[in-house]
């Protein structure tokens, strides 16, 4: 059973961007964490060309498409939409789900040698 890694890639209008990274912290991804869903999450900021925007990617990784499954069926709606009713149109989201067929970590990756 491989894992599997939902992606949710937001541009986020520059006036709301700290409200709504701030706001993804402290309110929608603990709200998604606690569905029990997800085993790990992080934020990262997509650097390339924004046109009135900045673009973060949210990664959720659970530990199967059931649970993913799971979680699009009994908890993504509600959630979804209470982004929806806090940032509107200020925020435009594509998702991606990806399925894990290799990994491989490397001991000491983690420490600069430098």
């Amino acid at each position: 059973m491989n894992k599997v890694l939902y992606n949710v890639t937001v541009s986020v209008d520059e006036d709301v961007h700290k409200e709504w990274l701030e706001w993804m912290k402290e309110v929608h991804i603990p709200d998604v964490m606690r569905t029990g869903m997800f085993i790990e999450n992080r934020i990262c900021r997509v650097h390339a060309y924004e046109d009135g925007g900045i673009t973060y990617a949210v990664q959720y990784l659970c530990r199967s498409m059931e649970d993913y499954n799971l979680y699009q069926s009994d908890y993504a709606g509600a959630l979804q939409q209470k982004h929806t009713k806090k940032f509107g149109k200020k925020c435009q989201a594509f998702r991606t789900l990806l399925e894990i067929l290799y990994e491989q970590k490397y001991p000491f990756a983690d420490i600069n040698p430098n």
